[in-house]
């Protein structure tokens, strides 16, 4: 079932879609695509409700760089990869200034060998595969990459004492393959150990073959680390508490949304890590408050306030070039040092145009997301790509 929140925006993104109005001269045209339907559109939708939320902000206060009004041409891509390149292709025949890519890396590659050699900056709603930059010099991340999670979580891991851990990956993606390998690395490079992995694919319904592996490890590992998404992810946690298997589960950015947190007894205890935390008295929290009463919608996940910073780093690049021109403000975009956002500061400078962010760790404990801490991944000690 389609979360209620996806729901709920689909019918704005589909009038916005049918409306949106021509482009002016000296307006700033932005292609953005956003998946309506299919597992992208848990990330894509809150993702696409913040950035027009805060896009419209920034509109309202005269525009991009203080004088260019953003117009927004938004398109479905219905959680497939053929349809992004589809649209990516129009997009670069229409000579759009920016284009954000789906909420996912190999979507996002995908496109930016088509929007990269045309000269125009692509950014992910909040792919964090690190690769995903290597298509080409117009291509960047928004959100904390997966490197930079895992050198955080790996660590927490061997600070919480655990010896050994066991993955959980996918080669249907490079999120599920390399996160877990990436956690992999900074866990052993720590002291601990892996000592086995399993592979799934996407949308697999069945997990119980993995975790009768799993159960069957004796001694059982101290932790199971996972990059799964949704639907796999519930389908796999479910299966593991179902057949008795207690053992500590930690996984990636993924795991923060309200249908994870809504799995009941499951999902107890869960460690995963996260982009932001809305502290009380926080621009975060400032934001989640601004937008309820715009929206009437909880900013429930930090995909919303991710959406926001993207609009608030096109902004500062389009600033920072005093030009709209595609080069300048690519550019300009690469060169931004701990500029600041809502979720938290970004740097791109010296970083393969992957931002480096504070890291957040949570805990889910009876449905609620619970604050452990946040942390700056050491650049030095990251995995490399």
């Amino acid at each position: 079932m389609m979360p209620k929140f996806v729901l709920r925006l689909s019918a704005v993104l589909f009038s916005t879609t049918l409306l949106a109005a021509p482009a002016l001269a000296e307006d700033y045209l932005i292609g953005v695509t956003a998946a309506q339907s299919g597992w992208l559109a848990t990330y894509d939708q809150p993702s696409y409700a913040g950035f027009k939320f805060c896009i419209d902000e920034i509109n309202a206060k005269g525009g991009l760089g203080g004088k260019h009004k953003a117009v927004i041409d938004v398109r479905d891509t219905r959680s497939d990869t053929a349809e992004a390149v589809k649209v990516a292709q129009e997009f670069a025949d229409k000579q759009v200034k920016f284009i954000v890519s789906p909420a996912d890396g190999d979507p996002t590659m995908a496109m930016g060998q088509i929007t990269s050699p045309a000269g125009i900056p692509t950014m992910t709603f909040a792919g964090t595969a690190p690769v995903l930059t290597s298509v080409g010099e117009f291509v960047f991340g928004s959100y904390p990459g997966d490197n930079q999670q895992a050198a955080v979580l790996g660590a927490y891991a061997a600070e919480l004492g655990y010896k050994t851990a066991w993955l959980l990956k996918s080669p249907d993606s490079s999120y599920t393959m390399k996160g877990p390998e990436y956690f992999g690395q900074v866990f052993e490079a720590k002291g601990g150990k892996v000592i086995g992995e399993g592979s799934f694919t996407l949308n697999q319904p069945d997990f119980s073959a993995i975790v009768t592996t799993i159960k069957a490890l004796d001694p059982q590992p101290d932790v199971i680390t996972t990059w799964a998404w949704e639907p796999d992810f519930p389908a796999f946690i479910k299966a593991l508490r179902g057949a008795g298997v207690t053992t500590p589960v930690m996984g990636a950015d993924v795991l923060d949304t309200p249908t994870v947190r809504g799995l009941g007894d499951a999902v107890n205890g869960i460690i995963h890590t996260s982009g932001g935390y809305p502290e009380e008295g926080s621009k975060h929290a400032d934001f989640n408050a601004r937008f309820k009463a715009a929206t009437g919608t909880e900013a429930d996940t930090n995909y919303v306030v991710n959406g926001c910073d993207i609009a608030l780093m096109i902004d500062a690049a389009v600033t920072a070039a005093g030009s709209t021109d595609p080069k300048a403000v690519r550019d300009a975009l690469a060169s931004l040092n701990d500029s600041p956002g809502i979720m938290s500061n970004f740097t791109f400078a010296g970083t393969d145009r992957m931002p480096l962010r504070p890291v957040v760790l949570a805990k889910i404990e009876n449905g609620q997301k619970i604050f452990v801490r946040r942390q700056l991944a050491d650049p030095a000690t990251m995995p490399k790509p």
